[in-house]
């Protein structure tokens, strides 16, 4: 504030305005109270700063960037543009007035503020810079410059670089790498955890095997090795925004360190790390063991501190859904086939199943009396089913006594009639009960054992008022384990069924042989000339092989069982007079017949040609093809069965 009084000044108070601070008051002593005795005397009283990186400090002096042009202020009266101004590093006079400063621009705002851009340089003789006027009095010596204090708001600090720019320029590229270093292995070595870097030195490729274990050393201190380059990363960050500051300043220096950091040393570097983080942790291992050490005093208490606190680091583990479902989701990155997958999940499922989620439903098993007489028509049926372990019952299907192995059979006559108690108590298979929640792992060990591929399951029944008794609810095989571990069914060549469980019949089955129908043979009007069962399958079986006008492109199945049903077997019994009897005479030469014969049992005599060579022949030796058949162009044509 100041006051004109009888042809005098004077200054009572002076604000002034600074980047930190729109104003700021500022007193002045009494001391500095300057009574004009002239009018036009120019007088400074205050100054302020404007530009990048200036600011002023708490005692009141302006520091300004060395060599860097900025606007300066000045409050004071008198002003006009012939007003000159000057630099000087002394307190107190300006004998020696600096020609190192330049002033590029001056404007006269008013009277009583002046306006210039300056730039203040560095000097090894000058520490502070004040300002000093020329005199413009009429009686004042010319050329003389009047000091105009050394007071603190009237003093300026030129501030230089921390280092040259080319070197800070150096300096800001490699921490920016060190940033994106500490930030990329922060997200690339944090990631790889202990089991899985275990997994890659185990089955990686020879390369990745390489890079796991340098890794794994370092990755086994997990809570040093993360203090070690988070405290690095911060203090990348830190210098490089404080180098970036003094680089520039203002919204330049906010933007540009923002972008620098987060492109270059975040978005980059991890994006990059996230991918190849085993590579670029091995080849910089030895830059993140110097950062370890760097900070080991400080990041070594603090990872202890952690390793009490959270406990010691395990990695990953995946239980059994969680690896099924990691390997389902990544069979198309790992070339997995589905059936592969489906064996894998089976495989781990089998600990979770158990014998009643995969058994065959008693009633649904073949199963064959106690009593049972092994003739024709009970292996026939044997054999229809396929099956090569039958159960055996005695009364009650629950009341299992025995178990019957196919193999055991191979040495049966059919026409023996053999008891199948007998065979049972001769091979004494045993009998393995299991209960209905025994799991699938258990039951595959115990089939392993050799004892036996088939159990029977039970559960206890407590139904009702009387006591609680065993009871047989199906029946479970290697085969229903091995089928729950491929995720499949495993259909053989006599099944008819895909699924014993669904009761889904196959599509394409196998024709089985019903030999049921041989037993039947000679129960027509001449009953007395049968054959056994087992030979009327044997002529069934040559017929349809051997001879062509009975073969299945001629002939069907179904009409041959049936022709072999009709009265068509004869017996010829050799009498007192031997061959020659007409009743022991098949063919006789010159005369016509019409008819297929076929020699089932014993032997026949066959007198060909005028020298009457006589041949002998047996069993399923034929004659009369021609009879039946005409030779064609195009093959055999069947005529006729009328024998």
């Amino acid at each position: 504030m100041c006051v004109l009084f009888h042809d005098k000044l004077y200054v009572l108070h002076v604000f002034f305005c600074s980047p930190s601070s729109l104003s700021a008051e500022r007193k002045i002593t009494t001391s500095n109270a300057l009574k004009l005795k002239l009018f036009n005397e120019t007088k400074i009283f205050g100054l302020r700063a404007e530009g990048d990186r200036v600011y002023i400090t708490e005692e009141g002096v302006t520091k300004v960037p060395a060599s860097v042009n900025f606007t300066l202020r000045i409050f004071g009266i008198h002003f006009s543009n012939r007003t000159e101004l000057a630099f000087t590093g002394s307190k107190s006079v300006c004998d020696k007035v600096t020609k190192i400063v330049k002033i590029t621009n001056r404007n006269v705002l008013s009277d009583t503020v002046l306006e210039i851009i300056v730039s203040l340089p560095l000097a090894e003789e000058i520490e502070s810079y004040y300002i000093c006027v020329k005199k413009e009095r009429e009686n004042a010596e010319a050329g003389i410059w009047e000091h105009q204090g050394d007071s603190a708001w009237l003093k300026m600090e030129p501030v230089g670089r921390i280092l040259p720019m080319w070197l800070q320029i150096c300096i800001i590229c490699t921490l920016l790498i060190l940033s994106g270093l500490f930030s990329g292995l922060n997200l690339g070595l944090m990631a790889l955890d202990r089991t899985e870097l275990q997994v890659i030195e185990n089955c990686g490729t020879e390369t990745e095997k390489k890079y796991a274990r340098v890794i794994s050393p370092l990755r086994k201190r997990g809570n040093y090795l993360l203090c070690s380059l988070l405290l690095g990363n911060v203090l990348v960050n830190s210098s490089l925004t404080i180098l970036l500051d003094d680089l520039t300043s203002g919204i330049i220096a906010i933007v540009g360190s923002t972008i620098s950091i987060v492109i270059f040393g975040e978005i980059i570097p991890q994006a990059i790390c996230s991918r190849h983080g085993l590579a670029i942790g091995a080849k910089t291992v030895y830059v993140t063991k110097l950062f370890m050490l760097a900070t080991f005093p400080l990041s070594y208490p603090i990872s202890k501190i952690l390793d009490c606190v959270l406990g010691e680091e395990i990695g990953n583990v995946y239980d059994r859904e969680r690896l099924m479902e990691f390997i389902r989701v990544t069979k198309d990155y790992n070339k997995l086939e589905n059936e592969e997958v489906n064996i894998i999940s089976g495989a781990l499922e089998l600990k979770k199943k158990t014998v009643a989620d995969v058994m065959t439903q008693i009633d649904d098993v073949f199963m064959i009396p106690y009593d049972a007489v092994l003739d024709f028509e009970t292996m026939s049926e044997i054999m229809k089913q396929g099956y090569s372990r039958i159960p055996v019952y005695d009364g009650d299907r629950n009341n299992v006594v025995a178990l019957l192995n196919i193999k055991d059979l191979a040495f049966v006559d059919p026409e023996d009639n053999s008891p199948l108690k007998t065979v049972c108590e001769f091979y004494n298979h045993p009998i393995n009960y299991v209960f209905e929640d025994e799991t699938l792992d258990v039951m595959l060990n115990e089939f392993k054992k050799g004892r036996s591929h088939m159990a029977f399951v039970r559960h206890v029944n407590n139904e009702g008022d009387g006591d609680p008794f065993y009871e047989i609810i199906g029946v479970v095989t290697l085969e229903d384990v091995i089928e729950e571990i491929l995720q499949s069914e495993i259909i053989d060549e006599t099944d008819v069924l895909t699924d014993n469980r669904k009761k889904q019949r196959r599509k394409e089955t196998q024709i089985k042989q019903d030999f049921s129908d041989f037993a039947k043979l000679g129960s027509g009007e001449q009953g007395t000339n049968i054959i056994s069962p087992q030979l009327a399958l044997a002529t069934y079986q040559f017929l349809s092989t051997s001879v062509e006008p009975f073969r299945n492109i001629y002939l069907s199945e179904t009409v041959l069982k049936r022709l072999m049903t009709q009265n068509i077997f004869f017996k010829s019994k050799q009498n007192k007079d031997g061959y020659n009897a007409p009743c022991s005479t098949l063919y006789q030469a010159g005369k016509p017949a019409d008819y297929f014969a076929l020699i089932l049992e014993g032997r026949c005599r066959v007198t060909v040609c005028k020298e009457n060579l006589v041949f002998e022949t047996g069993p399923f030796s034929y004659f009369g093809i021609p009879a039946i058949t005409v030779n064609t162009s195009a093959g055999w044509l069947f005529l006729s069965f009328y024998l």
